[in-house]
């Protein structure tokens, strides 16, 4: 069998050994409910609160500013409109960027249907919106912005510290989706300002089906979620205590030592992309050449569609993903590709490839080199690349 080598990180992270061992004890003998008075309950009770002291330490926030969710895409949702419905009296108006997850922008677009304005900020060719944009786009409407930390799919850093600045200035609350960028980037919620800001455990090696929520002190918002006071009476349900128990434990580990992980995998990124780069003619890299992930390297390769190319690369026993959103069931590529100014056909043919904690300097010579004969072979049966050839744009 193929040695399986796993380089999509960004989409989720496989369970620590340490992460699992912390979780286990609350899967089996501590089961009770949180919420319960005895023993059981309050061994439980404990363990949360444990992990959200876990969770304050790793972003610069108190233990009572962490509320847990169940995953990133409602902590989204809850901070956006939980937002704007508590602040809909005050304006309507929310600034956000056109390449943001679509956690972000489909709840921005059904707040729309509500009578919610929403300006979506472009961004340049590396996926960058500016602070000074996001500036000029406040009005006296203006009640939140939105921006997130990392993208997803490209990689690009965007200048937080900075949109913080501006949105304190201007007395608006600015919520970031910091879902990619925990244990990748040092993030320090007071320092750059940031009022709430989004995580979720499975893309730092901890469980899927955790996540959680900063709410800076003094900022209210709307529940999401109506029926019991868990979450100090701000999200109801019954805690998933083994999941909050992994993600404290993950966020811990992922944040110990955040410069040597960068350095370790901006190795392999760096050393991916010059081997593609150098060897596969009508490449781009995609995103910011620097401010990006340390893990993150997206790559459009002309005259080739990304499924194909996944499906061998899976072939190989590589696991990635792609620029194009047709696996999914469309047949549009990815809107962040799209806003950085690639066509359509181009776009098609992007391959997203995320190292993480396991992987090495072999996994990635062998992923460089296995697109190198798959690109090939790909482009020989590309009608598009023998038209390319016949109109001398290929030598």
């Amino acid at each position: 069998m193929t040695k399986r080598i796993y380089a999509d990180h960004s989409a989720t992270t496989p369970l620590k050994k340490e992460v699992l061992d912390a979780m286990m004890l609350y899967l089996t003998e501590n089961f009770g409910n949180a919420s319960s008075i005895y023993h059981e309950g309050r061994e439980c009770k404990k363990a949360i609160e444990n992990a959200r002291v876990q969770v304050a330490k790793a972003i610069g926030a108190t233990e009572k500013e962490i509320y847990f969710t169940g995953s990133g895409s409602e902590s989204d949702n809850w901070a956006i409109k939980g937002a704007a419905y508590a602040l809909s009296g005050k304006g309507n108006h929310i600034i956000s960027t056109v390449v943001e997850h679509h956690a972000v922008l489909h709840t921005l677009k059904a707040l729309e249907k509500e009578g919610f304005d929403v300006t979506y900020l472009p961004v340049d060719e590396y996926g960058m919106v500016s602070a000074e944009d996001v500036k000029n786009a406040i009005t006296d409407k203006t009640i939140l912005i939105t921006v997130m930390f990392a993208n997803n799919e490209i990689g690009t850093v965007m200048p937080i510290a900075e949109i913080g600045k501006v949105a304190k200035e201007a007395g608006v609350l600015f919520h970031t989706d910091a879902v990619q960028a925990i244990g990748m980037e040092e993030i320090n919620v007071e320092e750059m300002n940031i009022d709430m800001l989004s995580l979720t455990a499975h893309k730092f090696y901890g469980p899927k089906g955790a996540g959680a929520l900063y709410i800076r002190k003094g900022v209210k918002i709307k529940r999401l979620i109506e029926g019991g006071a868990q979450e100090r009476n701000q999200r109801a349900g019954t805690e998933n205590v083994a999941a909050i128990v992994g993600l404290g434990k993950a966020i811990e580990m992922a944040t110990a030592d955040i410069p040597a992980k960068k350095e370790k995998l901006s190795r392999l990124r760096d050393a991916y992309i010059k081997k593609v780069m150098e060897k596969i003619p009508f490449a781009r890299l995609n995103g910011h050449p620097t401010m990006r992930m340390a893990s993150n390297a997206n790559i459009s390769f002309e005259f080739i569609e990304g499924e194909s190319l996944l499906l061998m690369l899976d072939m190989k026993g590589i696991s990635a993903s792609s620029g194009s959103a047709c696996t999914s069931g469309s047949l549009d590529p990815s809107h962040v590709l799209l806003a950085i100014g690639l066509p359509h056909e181009i776009a098609h043919g992007s391959l997203r490839v995320t190292f993480g904690d396991s992987n090495t300097m072999e996994d990635a010579e062998y992923i460089a080199d296995s697109l190198v004969e798959i690109v090939e072979r790909l482009r020989m049966m590309s009608p598009l690349y023998e038209d390319a050839v016949k109109s001398g744009r290929v030598k």
